[in-house]
């Protein structure tokens, strides 16, 4: 088979106007929950996409770890590509595909870091070994190979032996908030679902359909 012929037809769900919510976050919390038990594999994976201080896109998984009315939180390293990125313009896009559900989900607004108190209660939430790797990573620099992430992970197991281990300043959280939220549900013959919120000037949410 070609890379042409691969194609799925749509057929398990609708969407409509008149039966979502008022606002994207019910609507999300809706969907989430029944992505939840779909038994999705990384159900809170999502690809992060933002641009360089040269107008460069760049597109990553990244993985979800909370949202309510005020935006999507991730956590990363704010020294890494993605941090650079988000410095030079604080604007991004999440994209979740359920391919189970045959529903996506789009995002796009501007990003602002968590609390330093948000981060740290997260980051001491982590196992173990994900709090020395956000010490012993430079996330997103050329490193000569992969004994120099062993040799820095090594040196930091044996810094907190027997000592807590902090969060790193160059680690924690970035909240997408939303002016656009699309909800995408797939429909046969390629016609599918596409509502759209998106933020009118006095900060009320407009519902409209796209055309697929």
């Amino acid at each position: 088979m070609s890379i042409a012929d691969i194609r799925k037809d749509y057929s398990l769900q609708t969407l409509d106007e008149q039966g979502v919510a008022d606002n994207p976050t019910d609507q999300f919390t809706k969907w989430w929950k029944e992505a939840v038990s779909s038994d999705i594999v990384e159900v809170n994976a999502m690809t992060l996409a933002t641009v360089s201080s040269e107008g460069v896109p760049a597109a990553r998984i990244v993985l979800l770890k909370g949202f309510d009315k005020n935006g999507f939180v991730f956590f990363t390293n704010y020294e890494s590509k993605k941090g650079q990125d988000l410095l030079a313009h604080p604007l991004a896009a999440l994209v979740f595909f359920w391919k189970e559900l045959e529903r996506q989900v789009r995002i796009s607004g501007r990003v602002e870091k968590v609390s330093p108190e948000e981060s740290d209660a997260y980051f001491q939430s982590r196992p173990e070994g994900s709090r020395l790797g956000a010490w012993a990573s430079p996330q997103s620099k050329p490193i000569t190979n992969r004994q120099v992430i062993e040799e820095q992970l090594a040196a930091y197991q044996q810094t907190y032996h027997l000592h807590p281990i902090p969060r790193p300043p160059h680690w924690g959280g970035y909240r997408v908030v939303p002016d656009t939220i699309e909800f995408w549900q797939g429909r046969s013959s390629r016609l599918h679902d596409r509502i759209q919120y998106k933020l009118d000037s006095a900060g009320n949410w407009e519902i409209s359909r796209l055309a697929p």
